[in-house]
């Protein structure tokens, strides 16, 4: 098998713990019931238009913030940072991801844009300088899964879809980025997510590796 030379990583729910989790317990400390947050934000048409709108850079956080905030019947102060509070880095896949870049394979970041202030999901990640490539998707008017965006992400790293894997949490990404050639994983749990990343990439990336 040929192994891939490039890897391309979302961000939030796979260099960081999972969103899901983050969000109820958000609903908890608001007194929200709990579900509230998924029906209102991910579930509903305005919602999505919200989010989507949001993840191309044609609203602002404070905008979204706003909006959300009627939404839920919640204070629109830092919304966005309230609602992933709990969200830590996933070390495993940060670790994974160094090991990776050491071997000489081409690490970047292709990420849906929650807004970057009042809020910077990204702070302290040091993104620019740990990564071969960063591309998030408010700079560039677009949102995974336009291939418009994977291929921002190819270019800087200056690889074909065919010689790289991509990891997302979301799975409609993940057949989106294979459609286009990439190698792609869905990423759950983060110790079989590593174990995938190390058969497609052919080097260990742990210390049992």
């Amino acid at each position: 098998m040929n192994h891939r030379t490039g890897l391309v990583l979302d961000f939030g729910g796979v260099l960081t713990t999972p969103l899901l989790p983050a969000v109820l317990a958000f609903e908890q400390r608001e007194g929200l019931e709990q579900g509230a947050c998924i029906r209102a934000l991910y579930m509903d048409a305005e919602g999505i238009r919200l989010t989507h709108e949001l993840e191309r850079g044609a609203l602002t956080q404070t905008e979204w913030n706003q909006a959300a905030a009627t939404k839920l019947g919640v204070s629109p102060d830092n919304l966005m940072g309230r609602l992933f509070a709990d969200l830590r880095p996933e070390q495993a896949l940060i670790d994974a991801a160094a090991a990776a870049k050491r071997t000489g394979i081409k690490v970047g970041i292709l990420s849906n844009s929650v807004g970057l202030t009042p809020w910077n999901l990204y702070d302290g990640y040091e993104l620019e300088t740990l990564y071969h490539g960063v591309v998030i998707s408010e700079y560039h008017g677009m949102r995974k899964p336009d291939p418009e965006l994977f291929q921002v992400m190819l270019k800087l790293l200056d690889l074909s879809a065919e010689e790289c894997v991509f990891v997302d949490d979301t799975e409609e990404y993940v057949r989106a980025a294979e459609k286009l050639g990439f190698a792609g994983v869905h990423a759950v749990q983060p110790e079989q997510t590593v174990s995938q990343l190390e058969d497609l990439l052919g080097v260990p990336l742990t210390d049992a590796g």
